[in-house]
């Protein structure tokens, strides 16, 4: 296994918890209210939480527009198409299956590795990626088969989840030589003029004022989600190997399904568990490191902050 210091272990470990806990969060901010302006009234809370915390650490703000290009086309796949098409596919969807798809994302982040970046991807990982294609289909048949279900929701989930994929990859690739918290700043800044834009165009006939539960949710993911997790990720996601950072998903679905059959009583079928199983093997068969790449050195930190 590749060595991580304390604090990414400290990082990793909060990040999994938050993340998990969110996917219940996140469907009971939804129930009857619009999703998209839920998304808005939580981006305009993080946002500038965010950036009293790198006024605090007193971390530069300014980006010189040498990397402004680079800078918006990392916000569109690791923040846009993702917060997006991940909140409208919640609402169609129990929160445990939500996390089950959205965190397919190392599965597609392993292949587009292999395809667009031409990284050599094992025969075992290959496996997984099969795996993973059939524990969506699995949740897709039953979708299908439910008159209640909505094959919409698994779409967008999954849509989120490769693109999120491919915006890690480039994230580990930028050559911004800035700190995380200044483009994590900026990459949310962005996305919440992308979803007030859209939250305008799409919703303001269903605007409408938050009942306790809803500012519970806007909440927990104003402040934890993009006042930390956020930046948290993409401190692993630039200082770590592929493979110790991306490492830090697996628990993240099963504790987003195990949270909500517990918070919001969501009725676990044999497709969920059959699922949950067939994504934990195929990122153990991405992710796991063999013999030769744990002998290999880590790769160095990308920065110190």
């Amino acid at each position: 296994m590749h060595a991580l210091s304390t604090r990414q272990w400290l990082v990793l470990a909060l990040l999994t918890l938050v993340w998990g806990m969110n996917w219940p969060v996140l469907k009971l901010g939804v129930t009857g209210f619009p999703p998209l302006t839920f998304r808005l009234i939580c981006l305009l809370i993080g946002t500038p939480v965010l950036g009293a915390a790198l006024w605090f650490m007193k971390v530069p703000f300014r980006v010189p527009r040498l990397y402004w290009r680079e800078l918006f086309v990392l916000s569109l796949f690791n923040m846009f198409i993702w917060h997006v098409t991940m909140i409208l596919a919640v609402q169609y969807l129990s929160s445990g299956r939500s996390a089950i798809l959205g965190y397919t994302m190392p599965i597609f982040s392993a292949a587009i590795g292999a395809w667009v970046f031409h990284n050599q991807l094992a025969k075992r990982a290959w496996g997984g990626v099969a795996a993973a294609s059939f524990g969506v289909l699995l949740l897709l048949w039953h979708e299908l088969t439910n008159l209640s279900g909505k094959p919409l929701g698994v779409l967008l989930a999954l849509v989120a989840a490769s693109t999120w994929a491919l915006g890690t990859q480039l994230l580990r690739r930028t050559t911004i030589p800035l700190p995380t918290l200044t483009l994590s700043f900026w990459m949310t800044a962005s996305t919440t003029v992308v979803v007030a834009v859209l939250s305008l165009a799409f919703e303001s006939d269903r605007w409408q004022e938050p009942t306790g539960t809803h500012w519970f949710a806007i909440l927990y993911n104003a402040i934890l989600v993009f006042g930390f997790a956020h930046s948290a990720w993409f401190y692993l996601a630039r200082s770590l190997h592929p493979v110790a950072s991306t490492l830090s998903t697996m628990m993240i679905p099963i504790l987003g399904v195990f949270s909500g059959a517990w918070a919001l009583n969501e009725i676990l079928h044999w497709q969920d568990w059959a699922a949950m199983g067939l994504m934990v093997v195929s990122i153990a068969c991405v992710l796991w490191p063999s013999k030769t790449q744990s002998a290999a050195p880590s790769m160095p930190e990308a920065e110190k902050d």
